[in-house]
């Protein structure tokens, strides 16, 4: 457990220094005298415009063991011009504590027979966005994630590395893709060092090229309900509303509901 946590605070470093290197100096009316060997705010720049000694930034970017206060966290999404998902995965990275090695879920029959039940395309994902549970509806609309042995039936790893999933979003696949790397950063980063993230991550950079360009960015971003473009191998294009639930029996476990919408000229 201990390595786990200095894998997380190894991600808070490195989440602190990949929003630094993407702000622009001369847009915050910092004057640049020196040049810069590197992009973005220098460590200095960012302590003062935090308020905080500039040992005490360069600790927490090097990921050592130190806890920030909630008001320091918040000077820091403040000078590091932190979006709200940002903002919320900065105060998560800080608080992160010991966590048990991670142990897939497993589904309540009762609200596994309630998806199933459903018209529309459900299904259900844990943690580490593992499928646990889906009704015939996302089978005719995705695959039968049955039929993907149970190490690899991931939702992560079915975007990204089956060319069902490419073909599926077509265009927009690349769009896709990336917005839900972002989203399982905010996840991955608080189970850091965890063997099972690990493994994830080892067949995610094997099985999709874009995926480690898109890792380093370290982007976050929250999960909303959408709409997407998709390209049906039978029923052509179609434009599909989606959203997110958790559930009450287990916070960790989380509902996708489609809806395909009846009109799909727009």
């Amino acid at each position: 457990m201990s390595d786990m946590n200095d894998t997380s605070r190894a991600e808070l470093g490195n989440f602190l220094r990949a929003r630094r290197e993407r702000l622009d100096p001369l847009a915050l009316g910092i004057a640049g005298s020196r040049r810069r060997r590197t992009p973005g705010l220098r460590r200095e720049e960012v302590a003062e415009l935090a308020g905080i000694g500039v040992d005490w930034y360069i600790r927490l970017e090097q990921g050592r063991d130190v806890s920030p206060s909630s008001s320091t966290v918040d000077a820091l999404a403040h000078a590091l011009r932190l979006g709200p998902a940002e903002h919320a995965h900065l105060r998560a990275l800080a608080r992160v504590a010991q966590r048990h090695p991670f142990v897939l879920e497993s589904v309540p029959d009762t609200v596994r027979r309630v998806v199933e039940s459903l018209t529309e395309p459900a299904y259900i994902t844990g943690r580490r966005w593992d499928i646990l549970a889906w009704n015939a509806a996302a089978v005719d609309l995705f695959k039968d994630f049955g039929t993907i042995p149970l190490p690899e039936r991931n939702i992560l790893l079915y975007m990204l590395t089956d060319r069902h999933a490419r073909a599926l979003f077509g265009s927009g696949w690349a769009r896709e893709a990336k917005r839900m790397v972002a989203q399982f950063r905010a996840v991955h980063d608080l189970w850091a060092g965890d063997a099972a993230f690990i493994e994830l991550l080892e067949r995610l950079y094997e099985g999709c090229a874009e995926f480690a360009g898109w890792w380093e960015t370290h982007d976050v971003v929250a999960a909303i309900a959408g709409r997407k473009r998709l390209h049906h191998a039978t029923k052509g294009g179609l434009w599909a509303e989606y959203a997110t639930f958790q559930a009450n029996d287990d916070p960790s476990l989380k509902l996708v509901i489609y809806r395909i919408e009846t009109n799909n000229s727009r």
